[in-house]
């Protein structure tokens, strides 16, 4: 629905900056204009902290009084006083002394999630909200940002799940929905993993040999897959929310992901290597276990980090790499790597 123009020399704003003409800002789903709000507090940067009390003192109805939003004649946005500052503020001072500049804002179509980002990166209450033509609109309130971080959530955990979207604000009906409802939810994903899983017994299968001439192998193909997994699962954790927060180029980042791994790989080939060798009394095999253990989980954790990275560049979440999809390739490249491998230690 479209929001309504706002009226900066109204009583309720407490505006004193004449208004420019502000467009019609339509309210699309999981963007800023779908949480926008128009009545707040305004003021120029001329005026001063006791007049503005005064103003306040009368009577405002305002839906956000977070902060006072200092505008010019063009309704541009010139600074923030958060109402704590206000209040310790001596009367004299101009409200463009005690101001925060510049203010971080963003633009009506903006998506939500973006929007809750800049607020946890700048510490801000309420987001300012902007026209096309850069005209101060509103503000997204701190009410609506704690929704918009709970539903992130929400359909974050249903795509760690392999659950198919689903309206968050109706969240509790996911779980009473009749059972057929819940299955068409979570059945796409699983039969990926469905042909993932045949993949991974086709490559079983293909080392049959390799198996036979030495029956040990196989003991060890469960733990080098969840551990891989599960570091995997680890950097797909960091990337989903971190990508949208972090400023650093990609390759700083990968790279780190990679260390990262490397790291955690070595500790646990460290780990495994005595009690196989001490359990098997076979010095090769705990060597081979080790080092597939090392790869892999340096495989999983580069994976992990990039599968989310590419989702996001293409325009999908990049919650979207994680769950079954991101288990599939990371289970089928670990069976590759471990038996690769002991191939080339073993035999």
């Amino acid at each position: 629905m479209p929001a309504p123009e706002a009226q900066p020399g109204s009583e309720a704003s407490g505006a004193s900056p004449a208004a420019s003409p502000i467009e019609a800002l339509p309210a699309h789903p999981d963007t800023a204009g779908e949480h926008l709000v128009l009545r707040v507090l305004q003021a120029s940067p001329h005026d001063t902290v006791g007049a503005l009390r005064q103003r306040l003192a009368a009577g405002v109805e305002v839906d956000s009084a977070e902060a006072v939003y200092l505008l010019d004649a063009r309704r541009r946005l010139l600074g923030r006083v958060p109402i704590a500052r206000l209040l310790q503020a001596r009367a004299e001072q101009r409200l463009a002394d005690i101001a925060i500049a510049p203010v971080p804002a963003v633009r009506v179509n903006a998506d939500q999630e973006h929007v809750a980002s800049l607020a946890i990166q700048h510490g801000l209450t309420s987001v300012p909200v902007v026209d096309r033509r850069g005209h101060f609109a509103g503000v997204v309130p701190a009410l609506a940002l704690l929704e918009v971080l709970r539903r992130e959530h929400v359909e974050d955990l249903h795509r760690f799940a392999g659950i198919g979207p689903e309206d968050t604000n109706r969240a509790r009906d996911a779980v009473e929905a009749p059972p057929t409802r819940r299955a068409r939810d979570r059945l796409p994903w699983l039969l990926v993993g469905l042909v993932g899983s045949m993949l991974a017994t086709w490559i079983v299968a293909g080392f049959e040999a390799t198996l036979q001439a030495r029956v040990a192998i196989a003991f060890f193909v469960p733990g080098i897959v969840y551990l891989a997994d599960a570091v995997g699962t680890q950097s797909e954790a960091i990337a989903v929310r971190g990508l949208s927060l972090s400023r650093l180029p990609l390759a700083r980042l990968l790279a780190g992901e990679l260390r990262t791994g490397l790291l955690i790989g070595l500790t646990l080939a460290v780990l495994v290597l005595g009690p196989v060798w001490w359990w098997f009394g076979d010095a090769d095999l705990a060597l081979a276990v080790a080092v597939a253990l090392l790869a892999a989980s340096a495989c999983a954790t580069t994976i992990g980090f990039a599968l989310p990275w590419l989702l996001a560049r293409t325009g999908r979440d990049p919650a979207f790499g994680s769950g079954p999809i991101a288990t599939i390739i990371q289970d089928v490249l670990s069976l590759l790597i471990y038996f690769w491998t002991v191939q080339a230690l073993l035999f």
